[in-house]
Formats: structure tokens, sequence, C-alpha cells
């Protein structure tokens, strides 16, 4: 599609590729937004422990869930606000709030136990602790044959 051009692009590609991203995508179905895009998450290490920061805006405490699984980690967020709004000034053309659920895996360990694992939520962003462990290198068990001689 052709568009006036300012400085080298065209001043409606960003609302176009949108656009055409959504209602004509091959599948038929909207694009999933990634979800190391939603939960954006920093590490940080420490002496004796290790701390997650996950960015959750808009989640309460009850939309959130962690899990210690098979050495992974995982964090889920289900955020449901499917009402349809309407007020006395009009209705919605675009709504860029995220409804939906979006879940990311870190793999911490085997020898790790949920007990060891603490969570905080406050001021949408959650924060867990992971104590640092050695990993336990278990060295195959030798069995010698003695030989005379």
């Amino acid at each position: 599609m052709y568009m006036p051009s300012l400085f080298g692009g065209s001043i409606f590609d960003e609302w176009m590729n949108e656009f055409d991203r959504h209602f004509f995508n091959r599948s038929g179905e909207r694009e999933a937004v990634g979800n190391n895009q939603l939960m954006k998450t920093d590490i940080k290490e420490h002496e004796d422990h290790y701390e997650l920061s996950v960015d959750l805006p808009g989640y309460r405490k009850e939309d959130l869930k962690a899990e210690l699984k098979d050495g992974y980690l995982t964090i889920s967020a289900t955020h449901n606000d499917e009402k349809e709004e309407k007020d006395k000034k009009g209705r919605y053309l675009r709504r860029e709030r995220y409804t939906g659920s979006a879940t990311r895996s870190f793999y911490v360990g085997e020898n790790l136990t949920q007990g060891e694992v603490g969570a905080k939520f406050e001021n949408g962003i959650l924060t867990l602790t992971l104590p640092k462990k050695e990993m336990k290198r278990e060295l195959p068990e030798q069995h010698l044959i003695s030989i005379e001689g």
C-alpha cells in the first residue's frame, strides 16, 4: 500500500503493520504476545541467594501462581478483563491492555525444595528468593577388581 512518506518511512507503516498482523494473518488468530515481553525479569545474585524480580503490572496476587516441579520454577499470571465497557462518551476503538495468561519457566536445579523458595508480591513486582546451593556431583561408584601379581 502506497502512503505518503516523511523522513524515509510511511507515516502509516506502524499502524498498518499492526492492522495487517492482527486482522489478516494466515491462521485467522491473533498472534500471542511473547511471554518475555509480558514478564520482564531481573535476576540478581547475592552472597547466599538469588533474587528474581518479575514485573507484573496490573496483576493482583490472586492472579499469580509459582510452582516448583522437576527442577523448574514456573511463574504463571492470568489477567481477565473482558468487561465490555461503554460509556456516554463512546466505545473503545483500540485497547492495548493485555488480557490473557502468561507463563515463564526457569531451571533452578533439582536439589531445591518448595519450602526453600520465598515469594512476595508488592507494587506489581513479584520477588522470589532462592538459596544458593552447591550442586551435588555424584561420582560414579567404582567397582574395581584387584589384580594380583
